[in-house]
């Protein structure tokens, strides 16, 4: 059997990916709908990104989470990066920006 036989096939949806990082996709729901909601551990965190609860960066690094819609099927379009904190606090505030 030849390597290329070995690999798995490639599977590019979200849910998928988030594993392949550590951490699975899990289902939310809160005052402001339901979401999609994924961990990023810190070794996985490799650029800075902008909080939508508090304007303030995410740095590389930085064990945060990202959150998409759960209507947005592939959560590409929506997927937002949020420090843990922020997320929680979510109903308590407007995000910001």
């Amino acid at each position: 059997m030849s390597p290329r036989q070995n690999r798995r096939c490639r599977d590019d949806s979200p849910l998928h990916a988030a594993a392949a990082l550590g951490s699975a996709a899990t289902r939310e729901t809160g005052a402001d709908g339901q979401w999609w909601v994924r961990m990023v551990a810190g070794v996985a965190a490799v650029k800075t990104y902008r909080c939508p609860g508090c304007a303030g960066e995410v740095l590389p690094g930085t064990v945060h989470l990202v959150a998409w819609p759960a209507d947005d099927p592939d959560g590409s379009a929506h997927r937002r990066h949020w420090h843990r904190s922020c997320w929680q606090q979510r109903d308590r505030r407007r995000p910001i920006g």
